[in-house]
């Protein structure tokens, strides 16, 4: 199975430290106009946060996992809840390689997998770099072709 570009785990410790500052940019405010925080208070919790942010970017990075098997994607992800994806390629919808602002400064890519189905029927796959983030969309393309071509309906 492949696993992920290992600078992904920075571009998932960078959100959260995003998010973590705007919750803490939140508290300031809530602190300066309706309710007296302590503003050590307002650190450890933005410290607690990024730390187990940077603690779940490792974990998360160490278990993703993802395959092309002969009939289907085969995705391994989840820290707290372990997440195993079979997406059989017959299902494939399409395929878009993104690449956000924070993504394309580490130089890494994502590919989204679209398939047959209602709310939530996507798939990404964060963390690769671009050269191989388009190859993988090529291949779901071309393997997503060659199933509909035998598929019994």
């Amino acid at each position: 199975m492949e696993s992920l570009h290992p600078r992904v785990r920075l571009l998932w410790v960078l959100s959260t430290i995003i998010q973590a500052s705007v919750l803490g940019v939140i508290a300031y405010l809530v602190d300066r106009f309706a309710v007296s925080l302590p503003q050590w208070a307002i650190v450890v919790g933005w410290v607690v946060l990024v730390f187990l942010g940077v603690a779940h970017a490792i974990a998360a990075h160490r278990i993703w996992r993802f395959d092309l098997q002969d009939d289907a994607l085969f995705l391994l992800r989840g820290v707290v809840t372990r997440t195993d994806t079979s997406v059989p390629y017959v299902r494939v919808q399409h395929v878009d390689t993104t690449r956000g602002p924070v993504e394309r400064a580490i130089g890494l890519a994502s590919v989204v997998v679209y398939t047959a189905g209602t709310r939530g029927a996507d798939i990404t796959i964060p963390g690769l770099r671009p050269e191989r983030a388009t190859e993988l969309r090529e291949q779901l393309r071309d393997l997503a072709k060659e199933s509909e071509a035998t598929d019994a309906v």
